[in-house]
């Protein structure tokens, strides 16, 4: 499935490969004819065919009769025709940026291809506007996919990757490099749409996280069922958090300050303790002196049973496989980054300092 550009374009290289191709099957007739029918060598022939298509006004090679003088307006007719095709298809090219948009495209595929350890958006209507905001503020490579032309276009006008197409679909996924992505996210306002792209995305990449938008319960756990390694609900989580505003609105300015934006003081990251370069495993966090090297705090800790540690206390024993979730200033969680391991990179992903 083509984009609607990639179609333009195609449309228009194929109509100017016509026009060449058919202005050069004219020049062959008239070769021909001339060689053949008139009885003229090959270059006399050739010559006569070229200036009588470009009407430059020359005098005629050899004599003709009225046979040959027919044949040369009907010649004629057949150049300007022609040539006023290439002409006007040209033409249409430089005014519309065709020449300028293939450019682009070239450069898109080029940078899609270089594209490793990516994320990838699945739908930029406000719901994806919003989560393409948070991911540009926090300097993650992605890319997004929407079918309609203007949101593409509304993309790359953020100065991010974005690609016409249908998420469904598995070319469009192989596309954007989705055996190299390490997320992807399905924020189409259809379930179904939104299914069957968890669907693709686990085939085509069994390790990929995928995170699903949801519009109902039912939809909730049918995308769990497929795959999903969350599910989100605007409608139910919009209701829960405005809930939770009104009731505790000190902790929710609090907690959304320290989550999302670009201007927050507090930020909140996950570590994966691995055993083969972390040298805190096997030590209590005390032992470990996290907090005194480093002024980060440990919020939680995640073991590898799915077991939660809310608060842990100095006594607690960090162990291979453990997720620590952690909360301090930029450059303290730096310094933790470099004691402990990310989750998903090598490099912590932090907005530059001010």
């Amino acid at each position: 499935m083509y984009s609607t550009l990639e179609q333009k374009y195609r449309r228009l290289r194929q109509e100017l490969i016509a026009g060449g191709i058919t202005l050069g099957g004219v020049f062959l007739l008239g070769t021909l004819w001339y060689r053949v029918v008139e009885g003229w060598g090959w270059l006399d022939s050739a010559y006569m065919t070229v200036i009588t298509l470009s009407t430059v006004g020359y005098q005629e090679v050899r004599p003709m009769g009225d046979r040959a003088r027919l044949f040369s307006i009907s010649l004629i007719f057949m150049g300007i025709i022609s040539i006023g095709y290439i002409v006007n298809r040209f033409t249409e090219a430089l005014i519309q940026g065709y020449f300028q948009d293939g450019i682009r495209m070239r450069q898109q595929k080029r940078l899609l291809d270089s594209l490793t350890k990516h994320y990838i958006l699945c739908g930029f209507g406000r719901t994806g506007r919003q989560i393409a905001l948070e991911f540009k503020a926090e300097g993650i490579p992605f890319v997004t996919i929407d079918s309609r032309l203007e949101q593409v276009q509304a993309v790359q006008e953020m100065g991010c990757i974005s690609v016409q197409g249908d998420a469904t679909l598995d070319e469009t996924l192989l596309n954007v490099g989705i055996e190299r992505a390490i997320c992807l996210v399905a924020a189409l306002p259809s379930d179904a749409e939104n299914l069957y792209i968890i669907l693709s995305a686990k085939t085509l990449n069994p390790k990929i996280r995928a995170i699903a938008r949801a519009s109902t319960e039912e939809a909730v756990q049918k995308l769990q069922r497929a795959g999903a390694d969350a599910v989100v609900s605007p409608y139910i989580t919009g209701g829960r958090r405005l809930a939770a505003a009104a009731l505790r609105p000190q902790v929710m300015d609090f907690v959304d300050g320290i989550l999302t934006g670009t201007d927050r003081s507090f930020y909140m990251e996950e570590f994966l303790l691995d055993p083969e370069t972390c040298p805190c495993v096997g030590k209590t966090l005390r032992d470990a002196r996290l907090r005194s090297q480093t002024g980060a705090m440990v919020l939680a800790i995640r073991r590898d049973s799915g077991r939660l540690i809310a608060g842990p206390d100095g006594d607690t024993k960090l162990i291979p496989g453990d997720l620590l979730i952690c909360m301090g200033t930029a450059d303290q969680l730096r310094e933790l980054n470099q004691i402990l391991g990310p989750i998903r990179s090598n490099l912590l992903r932090l907005p530059k300092p001010k």
